[in-house]
Formats: structure tokens, C-alpha cells, sequence
């Protein structure tokens, strides 16, 4: 089967902590780290939940915010994957505050094995990497709270997320869906050819149950998805929502969400 443990999520488990932030241990025909959640959290998360990090070789960065990336440089040494933008400085729109990696784009580099793309990427016979997400849709990704070095508006086009190819379908993980879960989802099945989507899980950063909550709970209704699973930049409210449609569970630190095994093709 593939496991997806929570390793950080806002929410705080019945024995783990949590700060805001994601940071999902994936285990499929490979192993990696999804994003690494705000700070060393992680570290003493995985501890509780008997997970050795020191074994998984791979983290895929969903994109360069401080709550998906802080846990960096606890990590050092792996291979890691990421947008290119996922690297550049970001900043919060309201005050101009920091918001990016905490460590030097110039250090990640010496400290990671790096892969930078805007293309999808296979990581093993049934995982992609999604690469840059094209926004399609009417009612996701239309605004944004972070700015630039130079002050402009940032949509944060690092935003991405993987795809699993499971025996009963599709499986797809956000970190934030800054692109939309809409567009990422599309993506994933032009990407994979797959249309089948079995489960969809991850931060959605949807702040509320309001029309745009409703659009996407719609649109993924159209797309037919079996399972959903909204976490992190998900609030409780449009949690809910999600929940009255999928019987989704809520997320919180040191969930295990198991899933049916992954599609390896044949030799």
C-alpha cells in the first residue's frame, strides 16, 4: 500500500505537536519527504512516530514558503527537488516581512543535491514531480499576499505538487495549492495520463466556505475524485465543507493515511 504519515500539520495530534506548516513522509515504490514543515518539529515528531529520517535519501519541496521549507536545515545532505523559484526571496504583501527558506539559496545548493525544474518529473515508475502548474481555471490563483524582491505581486509560480499512480487511480498531493488544487489536479492528469483520481490531499488554501471553496468542491466533484483529504492551509471551516461531501477526516500531526499500493510497471 502507500503511506502517507504526517509528520506536521496545524493541527496537533493526539501525541504529536504541531506548528503551522506540512510536512507529509511519503511511502510509495520510493521514499521521500513532502516539504519539511517550519522548523525541527519534524525531527521530534518523526521520533515519536518511530520514523528514522536519516534513512529517506529524497525531499520535494512544494514550493519556497518558510512553512513548507524550515525544516531544511535539519535535513542536509539528501537529494532535493524543486521549482527554480522555489529559491528566490519571497515576502509577505502586508508588511514586507520574510517569508522565504531560511537558508541562502547559494547554501541550499552546496547543502542539497539540487534538481531545479519547471517540468514534470518522473522520481520513480509511479511518482511524478508536477513541475509548474498552469493556471486554468476562472476561480482559483486570482489573487495573492506575497511580494517579490522588486515589490511585485508573486503568485508564487514554484507552487507545485507530486502524483502517485495507484492501482485504483490517481493520487495527489499539494502543499499549498497556490496554483489552485483545480489546476493541480488537471495537471496531474495530463501529466500522467491517469484519469482516474483516486485521492487528493494536502493544504488548499482555502480560508473559508465561500464561493470559491464551493467552486473547487465542485469542479473536483466534476473531475469525479473518489477521496479527499484537505490539511495545513485549510481552514476548519472549509474543512468541514469538504467533509460533508467526502466524509474527508480531519488532518492533524501524526495521521497515517493509507492508500491502495502503487502501479510499478512490469520489467
Amino acid at each position: 500500500m502507500i503511506r502517507i504519515t504526517v509528520l506536521n500539520d496545524n493541527l496537533p495530534g493526539e501525541v504529536c505537536g504541531s506548528q503551522h506548516g506540512l510536512c507529509f513522509l511519503v511511502e510509495a515504490d520510493i521514499c521521500f519527504l513532502f516539504d519539511t514543515g517550519p522548523s525541527d518539529i519534524i525531527l521530534r515528531n518523526a521520533h515519536i512516530l518511530k520514523v528514522n529520517l536519516d534513512d529517506i535519501p529524497l525531499i520535494v519541496i512544494s514550493h519556497g514558503h518558510y512553512d513548507h521549507t524550515g525544516g531544511l536545515p535539519f535535513l542536509t545532505g539528501k537529494k532535493l527537488i524543486c521549482h527554480p523559484a522555489a529559491l528566490e526571496p519571497k515576502h509577505r504583501k502586508s508588511d514586507g516581512s520574510w517569508n522565504g527558506i531560511p537558508i541562502p539559496a547559494s547554501d541550499i545548493r552546496k547543502l542539497f543535491s539540487v534538481t531545479e525544474t519547471r517540468e514534470p518529473v518522473w522520481l520513480s515508475s509511479s511518482v511524478v514531480f508536477l513541475g509548474e502548474i498552469p493556471r486554468l481555471t476562472s476561480f482559483e490563483s486570482t489573487t495573492t499576499a506575497f511580494v517579490n524582491d522588486e515589490g511585485l505581486d508573486d503568485f508564487i509560480p514554484d507552487d507545485s505538487g507530486v502524483a502517485i499512480l495507484s492501482s485504483e487511480g490517481l493520487i495527489v498531493i499539494s502543499g499549498c495549492a497556490h496554483a489552485g488544487i483545480c489546476n493541480i489536479v488537471k495537471h496531474a492528469i495530463k501529466v500522467t495520463g491517469e484519469e482516474n483520481v483516486h485521492a487528493v490531499m494536502g493544504g488548499f488554501h482555502l480560508k473559508e466556505d465561500n464561493e470559491v471553496t464551493r467552486e473547487t468542491i465542485h469542479c473536483l466533484k466534476d473531475m469525479q475524485v473518489s477521496h479527499v483529504y484537505p490539511s495545513h492551509c485549510t481552514a476548519m471551516e472549509a474543512r468541514m465543507a469538504f467533509a460533508r461531501e467526502w466524509e474527508s477526516p480531519i488532518i492533524t500531526s501524526g495521521s497515517v493515511i493509507n492508500l491502495p499500493p502503487p502501479m510499478i510497471e512490469p520489467d
